[in-house]
């Protein structure tokens, strides 16, 4: 069966690198038009984009923060007049800023929280009623395996991302009956940034802790969030898929 993303339209946050990067890569292979949204490196996204446009369908990169609630209507308004509407929302922007609870300071919380939390919440705001009126859409929002265990040193992670996979719930029930699908998934160690800064000692530890014994790549993620974008998981919602090569078994 056919995912039938083609010629539909996808809005993706925190776009131009990692995960997103891939997330973005993914879905315009596969017919999918994309409007992603990213902080800092200008560089980066017009690359990623002039890459999308290459793949035959339509990119628009926007510089935009996710925890200004005006700042996202606008992007999101001005995706709905550029692409006429759109299908799909990707959840991807979001931080880390570890630090054991005993020494972490309020704005290192506040900055997590409103990054990964309250920026999810803006964007989606400003989408749902889209999707809702058109009793066609599907939400994707990417969390972390911190939200389901917790790890230590990530109080201020762990709560945004388990925050997360409870918002996935509740909103999946609120919009089910308008045939508006939400779900989750929640990446172990993937070979991002942050990763690529550890030590050759520090990937051997980790990898020892996890049953595959290896750090995923984010074709792992990405190819799981097309999954949950499209038709073949239409009958999915409320979701948190865990891809964490079974860390979180242990």
């Amino acid at each position: 069966m056919n995912n039938n993303l083609t010629d539909k339209v996808a809005i993706v946050s925190g776009g131009s690198r990692g995960i997103g990067r891939d997330i973005v890569l993914t879905l315009a292979r596969q017919g999918c038009h994309v409007a992603f949204g990213y902080v800092r490196n200008d560089e980066a996204a017009g690359r990623l984009a002039e890459e999308v446009r290459g793949l035959g369908v339509r990119c628009a990169a926007s510089r935009v923060d996710v925890t200004d609630f005006e700042a996202v209507k606008e992007w999101c308004t001005g995706v709905k007049e550029e692409f006429g509407t759109f299908h799909y929302l990707v959840n991807n922007a979001g931080i880390i800023d570890d630090k054991p609870l005993m020494m972490m300071s309020r704005e290192q919380w506040q900055r997590v929280i409103d990054t990964n939390l309250t920026g999810m919440f803006n964007l989606t705001r400003h989408c749902i009623v889209t999707l809702m009126k058109q009793k066609f859409g599907s939400i994707v929002n990417i969390s972390s395996v911190s939200g389901v265990m917790g790890l230590p040193g990530q109080t201020n992670y762990s709560a945004s991302k388990g925050g997360m996979n409870a918002f996935t719930k509740a909103l999946a029930q609120e919009v089910a009956r308008t045939q508006v699908r939400v779900n989750a998934v929640a990446p172990g160690f993937i070979e991002t940034d942050i990763v690529s800064h550890f030590s050759p000692e520090k990937i051997e530890e980790i990898e020892k802790l996890i049953p595959l014994r290896r750090i995923g790549r984010p074709a792992d993620v990405s190819g799981c969030v097309a999954y949950l974008l499209g038709g073949q998981a239409r009958y999915v919602t409320g979701q948190v898929i865990v891809i964490d090569g079974g860390l979180s078994l242990r």
